[in-house]
Order: structure tokens, then sequence, then C-alpha cells
């Protein structure tokens, strides 16, 4: 799989709040961050994590601008509407940069404003 095919798969992923799913993207040893949020580290903790995150919001779709490939690692970027809770409308821009080892993530940060969800 290209690793531009696996973005698009990754973020359908998020998109559909899938931990099941997310799963097979992450290593064993994953660490993860999003906006100014701590860095968890672990397979486990990271899905916890995006579990927790998943079900504080009622949806979201990410756009996907530009991805670009160098060597083993990608970063991309687009936009994210999202909705809360109780209906309303949030977006925001994003740039993610994802560090692979043997076809699964190792580093995935993501940088968003997402202090107002």
């Amino acid at each position: 799989m290209t690793k531009q095919i696996l973005v698009k798969q990754l973020y359908e992923t998020v998109d559909a709040r899938n931990t099941d799913g997310l799963s097979k993207f992450l290593s064993d040893t994953i660490r993860f961050r999003i906006g100014n949020h701590d860095t968890v580290v672990g397979r486990r903790n990271v899905l916890a994590a995006n579990d927790a995150f998943f079900n504080s919001i009622a949806g979201m779709t990410h756009k996907i601008e530009n991805i670009w490939v160098q060597g083993e690692d990608v970063i991309c970027n687009g936009s994210v509407d999202y909705v809360r809770l109780d209906g309303t409308p949030y977006s925001a821009h994003f740039a993610t940069t994802l560090k692979m080892r043997n076809e699964v993530i190792e580093d995935y940060f993501v940088y968003a404003d997402i202090s107002q969800l």
C-alpha cells in the first residue's frame, strides 16, 4: 500500500471514530500527540485516548489537501470539520506528521487547535 493510500485510509478510520480499525495502523510503541495535549505512549494508551476523544464529539470529517512522503515518513495537511455533542460545528486546519516503521505508525503528531471543542 502506498503512503498516500495509508493516509486516506487512516483518516477514513478516524472520521468513522473506529478505534478497533485504528489499531491496525499503530505500532506497539507508538507515540501520539494532538494539539497541546501530552504525548501518549503505547498502542493501548493511544487507543484509549482516541476513544475518549471520539466520545467527546458527535462527529468529524477531515479534508486532506496535501500529502508529502519522505522515505518512510509522511506529512499531510488539510482541514477538519467537527460536530460538537451539542450539535454545533467547529472547523480547524491541521497538519500531521507520521513516522513509519515496518508499515505501521511509530510517531503520530497532529498539529491543530482543538481548544474550542
